[in-house]
Order: structure tokens, then sequence, then C-alpha cells
């Protein structure tokens, strides 16, 4: 898919959706096929190896240029239903930079950039490049930090809900959740590296407004990253103390059934001695039976006793 904006005039910043490419418009490409890409790169110059980077979604966080086209390639996150769950992940976006218009490349349609097709963005110019990509650039530091505040509210919900009862579901939803950070981790400490080598470019330098913009975002980047190291410690450590309380749980029940184990032997090697063809005590006696089992019972008795004594039954 691929649309075509631009902004009305620098007094409105309203988006208007063009058929053809013009000076100062913005391009988004999104899961695009190769007969889109091939035209793409022919009537903008760009190459298609800088279309077809953000494609794949192992690509990692980068800048290049080539010719006069710069290519800044950032992971975005993303939120998917999965089995009836919300889950996180990255994936990567491609912001280039040419001397008529701007594109952005990503396999996925991204809550990032349909805020600013939806107008929820005011004060951005399709025309105004620079300032732009510093837009986006925020847009997807404010949306890390808005899953992360959700992916912290989720988990604590996930562990009041494992207080009550300890469930596979619960377990797999923290671990779900861990993998999230995991993902959220690379990929910011990735952008850092690609934000800070931004600052040298010269369409950064030439503003000195879009080098403050720019040093804030590396704030809120680094604050990202951050706030995922502390809920991934967090989180591992709430996974530690589930599994350790899960492995109590299973001492105390095997602990249990060791005792009632014993207890139910007594019997059975009582019958056992009594059911032989040799010479036993009472076994003359017509209160035999009534003997052997009170002798049972007592000594079930106290080995349940002893058992109690040492804490065997709870």
């Amino acid at each position: 898919m691929i649309q075509i904006f631009k902004s009305s005039s620098e007094e409105n910043s309203t988006l208007e959706l063009l058929d053809n490419i013009e000076n100062g418009c913005w391009i988004n490409i999104v899961a695009p096929s190769d007969e889109e890409l091939i035209l793409t790169s022919k009537k903008t110059g760009v190459p298609l190896d800088f279309l077809k980077a953000p494609l794949d979604d192992a690509e990692t966080s980068r800048i290049d240029i080539e010719d006069n086209n710069i290519i800044v390639i950032v992971d975005i996150p993303f939120t998917e239903m999965e089995d009836n769950s919300l889950t996180y992940d990255t994936y990567p976006l491609a912001i280039i930079y040419t001397e008529t218009e701007l594109i952005t490349v990503c396999l996925k349609n991204s809550k990032v950039l349909t805020d600013f097709i939806n107008g929820k963005i005011k004060t951005f110019f399709t025309f105004k490049k620079s300032r732009f990509i510093l837009q986006i650039l925020n847009r997807i530091s404010t949306y890390y930090l808005l899953y992360l505040r959700q992916i912290d509210k989720k988990s604590l919900m996930i562990e009041k809900r494992l207080h009550k009862s300890m469930k596979n579901r619960e377990l797999i939803q923290l671990h779900s959740l861990e993998k999230s950070l995991v993902y959220f981790s690379t990929s910011l400490k990735a952008n850092e590296i690609t934000l800070e080598k931004m600052l040298k470019l010269d369409m950064i330098q030439k503003y000195e407004d879009d080098k403050d913009i720019l040093e804030d975002v590396i704030i809120e980047n680094k604050q990202a990253i951050e706030m995922t190291e502390i809920y991934s410690n967090i989180l591992a450590s709430t996974m530690d103390f589930f599994a350790s309380v899960i492995s109590n749980n299973l001492n105390i029940v095997m602990k249990v059934l060791a005792s009632v184990t014993i207890l139910m032997s007594i019997p059975t090697i009582m019958g056992g001695i009594y059911g032989m063809n040799v010479t036993l005590p009472f076994q003359e006696s017509p209160y035999a039976f009534a003997i052997v089992m009170m002798m049972t019972v007592g000594i079930c008795a106290l080995v349940a006793f002893i058992l109690f004594k040492k804490d065997m039954f709870n």
C-alpha cells in the first residue's frame, strides 16, 4: 500500500491525499509489493535496497547515506493479539530523506504514523522534512513509554491473579511480557546509537531547534531504556518468586503423600504377616482379629503422631 500526503500550506497543517508524487510530499509505504517498490524507486530515485531494508523484521537500527538520500532505520513498538492476549513486539521502520520528499516504509501499519494521518499530531508539515523526522522519532519514544506502562500494569494484574491460584496461563502471560521487554530493551539500545549518530547529520545541525528536539528524544529514549530494565528486573524476580512457590507447594504435596503412604503401608504389613502359614501370636485366640486390628490401629496412631510432630502433614 502506498499513500502520498502533503500539507496544505504553512498556515494549515491539514493533510491532502495526492495521486502523484510532488515536492514536499510524504510517501507512506506499508507492506508493499515488489512492483510498488520498483515504481517508487524509479519515481523518487531512491535505491531499491533502501526501500527493501525495513521489510526484513531482523533489520537493525542504523543510518546510511547514498548520494543525496539518507535512510534512518529505527525499531518501533507494536501490539498484537495472540491467543486472546495482547502481546508486544518491535518492527523496523525506515525513514528516507530525499531532496524533494520524505518516505516511510514499514512491514505493518503503525499507530506512530496513523496518528499523523488522522490529525492527532498538530503543527507538523510534510515539507519540513527534518522536523517531521524528529516528530516521528518523538512519537516512537512516546509509544515505547506508553506500552512500558501498560506492561507494568498488566504484570501487576497477572501477579494478583497468581496470588489466588497458580495456573499455567498466568505464568505463560508473565513469560510473554518478559520476552516483550527483552525485545524493547534490544530495540531501544539500538535506537539510542542511531539517534546519537543523527546529531552529526547536516540536516539536524542546520537548525538549533531541531537539535534541541533530537536531544529531548534521546533523553526520552534513555528513560524508556531505564524503565525497561527496571520492569525486566521486577518481572524476572516475580517469575523466580513464583517458581520457588510452586516448587515449595510441590514439596509439601510430596511430603503429605509420603506420610499417607507410610501410614497405609502399616495395615498392609500387618495383614501380610498374619496371612503367613506359620505359628503366630494370638492365632488360637477367638479375639485374634480384634487384637491384630487394635495393634494395627495403635501402631498407625503412634506413627501418625510422630509424623505430625515432625510437621509432615503441613
